[in-house]
């Protein structure tokens, strides 16, 4: 398989990246996809780049610099086009635009029970850190 040319996203993707974020079972009810998107594209420290093979979508990652550290969110491949060197290529192209906004350092979350992710960014190089992430909504989520 050719690795697609890897692109930063539209505000015309939104629907059919949130279809591929809630294909891949990244959506949780707390969280609005959509507006997790708006935001990523509305603001000038962040970004989501798309894969896509002959114009469909089979690939994204959403990636932000704080001035502080690089977070990486949202990493999905289309789950008919894993183990083909997509998800790789997504995180370099994140790593890429994060490097050239003098971003020193990447940090991303898992859950704990996603053992196939855990494996995927083990294989890649990052390692689990001795931090607990805390958090609480600063919105009603419902």
């Amino acid at each position: 398989m050719h690795l697609p040319l890897i692109e930063p996203a539209t505000p015309e993707d939104r629907g059919a990246v949130v279809a591929l974020w809630r294909a891949c079972g990244l959506t949780r009810p707390w969280n609005d996809p959509d507006a997790d998107f708006k935001l990523a594209l509305g603001n000038g420290g962040s970004t989501v780049l798309l894969a896509r093979v002959a114009y469909r979508l089979v690939g994204s990652v959403m990636a932000g610099f704080d001035g502080h550290r690089g977070w990486i969110y949202y990493l999905a491949v289309d789950p008919e086009q894993r183990r083909g060197g997509l998800g790789r290529a997504l995180m370099a192209a994140a790593e890429a635009w994060l490097k050239a906004r003098g971003c020193p350092k990447i940090q991303l979350m898992v859950r704990e029970d996603n053992a196939e992710a855990l494996d995927f960014y083990a294989a890649m190089g990052l390692e689990r850190q001795r931090v607990v992430t805390l958090g609480r909504f600063l919105h009603d989520p419902a």
